[in-house]
């Protein structure tokens, strides 16, 4: 992925995709098998694979073999660093509009005392 080269990046891409995002969900409710995972989606397992690949590759999710069966849970961690960064741009747009609604407040107080003065 040569358009994607932090972490950050990495985990937003990932997120891009709706299978991943479903599987992301799913993990919340706790760790599952790679064929638990792929049974609600109507695609052959190496495609699959593909997805749960991306999701580790980013540090979303982790896996290990158990047996014959490969399980993933979720990497909380990753999800910690993005949702800091979308809370300081949160932050950083509320600002923004406040101080937007400041300047047209005082800009509508400015008028209306023009418009009184005629």
């Amino acid at each position: 992925m040569p358009y994607h080269s932090n972490p950050l990046d990495l985990a937003f891409h990932a997120l891009s995709d709706p299978t991943r995002r479903a599987v992301v969900s799913r993990l919340a409710s706790g760790e599952a098998s790679v064929s638990d995972l792929a049974a609600p989606f109507n695609m052959a397992l190496p495609s699959f694979t593909q997805h749960l690949k991306v999701l580790e590759e980013c540090g979303l999710i982790a896996s290990e073999k158990r047996g014959r069966s490969r399980w993933c849970q979720l990497v909380p961690e990753r999800f910690n660093e993005a949702a800091v960064w979308m809370e300081a741009e949160r932050r950083r747009w509320a600002e923004r509009l406040d101080r937007l609604e400041l300047h047209l407040d005082h800009k509508e107080e400015e008028d209306g005392r023009y418009e009184k003065s005629d």
